[in-house]
């Protein structure tokens, strides 16, 4: 039997290699899901709500049954972008720069990797986040 925050196996296994490969991050467990830092700061955190339990997430990413939800960090400029472009994406009420978004079977996990790598460098100390090769903008 799995607990309402239990994310699927399949999820981490995606997440892991993604959020593993950046410079000193760890994985832990969170108040509910997992986690993964940066020294102490949390750079992404994947839980699996329940719309009777965890409520204000539930709200936030309009969900009315069990879903999986991956929460980051993203500029502002970013996340009026992807927030306008719709589901999958939502923006919770807890932070300027914090987005979540609904993962399901048709999620772009190199999308995920760059929010994520992203994520870790908004976080992250610069000597940290100029060790990590992020996608540039093409050249003119």
């Amino acid at each position: 039997m799995t607990e309402p925050a239990d994310v699927p196996p399949a999820v981490l296994d995606r997440l892991r290699p993604i959020c593993l490969g950046l410079p000193e991050s760890y994985e832990e467990p969170a108040w509910v899901g997992t986690r993964w830092r940066i020294r102490r700061r949390t750079f992404a955190h994947v839980l699996t709500v329940d719309p009777d339990h965890q409520v204000a997430h539930a709200r936030a990413a309009d969900v009315d049954r069990p879903a999986c939800l991956l929460i980051f960090r993203s500029p502002p400029d970013e996340i009026a972008g992807l927030v306008a472009s719709g589901h999958p994406f939502y923006k919770p009420e807890w932070g300027p720069t914090v987005l979540g978004m609904v993962v399901a079977d048709d999620t772009d996990w190199d999308e995920v990797g760059e929010l994520l790598t992203e994520s870790y460098c908004l976080l992250a100390p610069k000597r940290l986040a100029a060790l990590v090769d992020r996608p540039g903008p093409p050249p003119d």
